[in-house]
């Protein structure tokens, strides 16, 4: 009898102790009220609409599933994802990085760090970065709405303000632009590394690297939308992906292993 009380005791002790777990974790989780919004959007190896496939789409993927919310994802304009995020016509997007404009309306949670570089033909003269601002015939190619690294900033913020850059919707127009030697140099990061393994890229162009520390890129969430406690649930997961190895395992589909560690571990 004295046995059989205490193991009740002991069994209503740990399911007491489960409960209150269940509880901490579901207070832990995000608010899934409501459907939320994502938005990807289409860039080398990020996201490609023609294949469905990417590192963002996995990242997304894996983090809806650990969240347990119902999530719309969408693919859009790079420059009209930020506009839905300031406006709150959108929660989330991915791979973002930040600059003193967009911190009033948007809040990030960093999952991997990239260098930024300067892709450029090589019968443009251009033997360093600095060699392309000095040549007043030479024009930069850009997707409309992209931010760089502090220098890659630097030049492009030059160029347009000397009408030297010519917009594009993404990275295959802007390819046959600078074939065409309608412009003549893309500032670039690893996600577009395959195209440049094309034989008619690589036999035109070289690369300059900025002199820049990798930048942060992160899951981007609509200030607008979520409110900080939210904010703070949605970074604790993304967190929890990237200390138990997810994120580094995403990244090594698309690149090597030291690459990709180097990406992830920052």
């Amino acid at each position: 009898m004295r046995i059989t009380r205490l193991l009740q005791r002991v069994l209503s002790t740990s399911t007491l102790a489960l409960l209150a777990s269940a509880a901490v974790r579901a207070e832990e989780l995000p608010d899934c009220s409501r459907p939320l919004s994502l938005a990807l959007h289409e860039h080398g190896l990020l996201y490609s609409r023609q294949t469905g496939e990417g590192i963002d789409k996995d990242f997304a993927d894996e983090l809806i599933r650990r969240s347990g919310c119902t999530v719309n994802v969408t693919v859009l304009p790079r420059a009209r994802i930020w506009q839905l995020i300031e406006s709150g016509g959108l929660d989330f997007s991915l791979s973002g990085i930040t600059n003193e404009s967009r911190e009033r309306f948007a809040a990030f949670a960093w999952y991997f760090a990239n260098k930024y570089y300067l892709l450029v033909r090589r019968d443009a003269g251009v033997q360093q970065v600095g060699d392309f601002t000095k040549n007043p015939e030479l024009r930069l190619g850009a997707i409309r709405s992209f931010r760089y690294s502090p220098a890659a900033n630097r030049l492009m913020d030059n160029l347009e303000a000397e009408q030297r850059v010519s917009f594009a919707s993404g990275l295959a127009p802007l390819y046959e632009i600078l074939l065409a030697n309608q412009v003549q140099g893309l500032i670039i990061e690893p996600f577009d590394y395959p195209a440049l393994e094309s034989s008619r890229i690589r036999a035109q162009t070289s690369i300059l690297e900025f002199d820049d520390p990798p930048v942060p890129h992160g899951l981007i969430m609509s200030k607008r939308t979520l409110p900080p406690r939210e904010q703070a649930k949605w970074r604790a997961l993304v967190n929890g992906m990237r200390a138990d190895g997810s994120v580094e395992r995403i990244f090594e589909k698309y690149f090597k292993p030291e690459l990709a560690r180097a990406m992830t571990r920052f």
